[in-house]
């Protein structure tokens, strides 16, 4: 398992180490103790798991305080453009995006920190992605910035006549708007 920088604070893509043969493929997709040994902390209490169609496009999501939630994603089926947003306001790229292919070919992973909005768009027929999550989901305290935001200018590499938004993610405030405790 091999961890890369990205730019910004925390975040990281996690490449595993992925052993194939004539039965198929075999590769870790958590290791605690390798995470520690590059002083990374990560204990997740919760796994989610979401099936989307093509044209999907799933947040920008996040939790305030106390039960933000660092992440863990990977596709287990198919291609997303994974992208997340820093609203960090201390953070050096506080307000800035970066966007990933991830896809269940080369299984790399996103480890998103706290203090991040998260969504992705999907790209193949369906996708099927897993999330672990170091705090659990509280109601209450889930927020969600506007997809289409024309400040963020976020290409979601999906056509506006494609795009599939849902009622409430289409509600969600742009950046400008949007409460934040980070």
């Amino acid at each position: 398992m091999n961890i890369y920088e990205t730019g910004f604070d925390g975040l990281k893509i996690i490449k595993p180490a992925i052993y194939k043969d004539l039965r198929g493929y075999f590769f870790e997709s958590f290791n605690l103790s390798v995470l520690e040994k590059n002083g990374l902390s990560f204990n997740p209490v919760q796994d989610n798991e979401s099936r989307s169609s093509k044209g999907v496009i799933r947040g920008l999501h996040y939790q305030l305080n106390p039960f933000a939630q660092a992440k863990l994603i990977r596709v287990i089926e198919g291609k997303i453009l994974d992208v997340v947003l820093d609203l960090r306001k201390e953070s050096s790229t506080f307000g800035k995006w970066f966007s990933l292919e991830l896809d269940s070919e080369n299984k790399d992973q996103l480890l998103i920190p706290k203090g991040f909005a998260h969504g992705f768009s999907v790209l193949s027929g369906i996708a099927v992605i897993q999330y672990k999550c170091d705090n659990v989901y509280n109601q209450l305290y889930e927020r969600g910035i506007s997809v289409n935001d024309p400040y963020l200018k976020i290409d979601w590499k999906t056509a506006d006549d494609e795009m599939i938004i849902s009622d409430k993610d289409k509600g969600h405030p742009g950046f400008k708007d949007a409460e934040n405790n980070f």
